[in-house]
């Protein structure tokens, strides 16, 4: 009897190792996945437009904290409505040292958007290299449509800036063209529209945001 308790004691621990070495094969994997799709994101796709070399690091522990997350609770039978709601919780952190620009909070919902799917996408009766490559493929057509729509393929990029206006005579009903081409002139940038966002008549300046085209 005592024999026998052995080898089921035996036989249990064989296949929880196994059961661990399984899980810890699919972590690797897939945090590889994860990574190199955040590293080709952000390094060639983000970096050589914003060049903001200080976001390196949010957008990685970001992507790296909710893959782990994911992964870890789908192994307790997380669904996927209960981890888009994880992702709908760490998407409206914001820091409030600091203001994040649109596109820079855009890049952050996509670097948990791709950390969650990385974490828990399956395919039911497959193989894991099917659902490694299937994997593979979604995170490949969220980097291509992210770079196309970058690029100026569909439509000319449009740049925005805000700058200080000091001639306050300008901003008169009447003279828009004649600001147009002043703000051409004086930042030396292809404006083809401005707005109007603060006048400040006791310094006689005003705040204007510009919109120009890459020449």
């Amino acid at each position: 009897m005592t024999l026998l308790q052995i080898a089921n004691d035996t036989v249990t621990s064989f296949s929880g190792y196994e059961e661990f070495q399984k899980m810890s094969t699919k972590l690797i994997f897939r945090l590889l996945i994860d990574l190199s799709s955040i590293f080709i994101l952000i390094r060639f796709i983000y970096y050589p437009i914003y060049k903001h070399r200080e976001l390196f690091f949010t957008y990685f522990i970001f992507n790296i904290i909710i893959f782990l997350i994911s992964f870890l609770l789908n192994k307790v039978d997380l669904s996927m409505g209960a981890a888009f709601g994880l992702f709908a919780v760490f998407s409206m952190l914001r820091y409030k040292t600091e203001e994040i620009a649109i596109k820079d909070m855009t890049y952050l919902f996509l670097v948990i958007a791709v950390g969650l799917i990385s974490a828990v996408t399956k395919i039911k009766d497959t193989s894991d290299g099917i659902e490694y490559i299937f994997l593979i493929g979604i995170n490949a057509v969220v980097l291509i449509i992210t770079y196309l729509l970058e690029s100026n393929i569909f439509m000319k990029k449009e740049n925005v800036k805000t700058i200080l206006y000091e001639n306050i005579e300008m901003i008169k009903e009447g003279k828009q063209a004649e600001l147009l081409a002043d703000l051409k002139l004086r930042t030396g940038f292809n404006v083809h529209r401005y707005s109007i966002h603060k006048i400040d008549f006791l310094k006689d300046a005003a705040q204007i945001k510009i919109y120009y085209h890459d020449k």
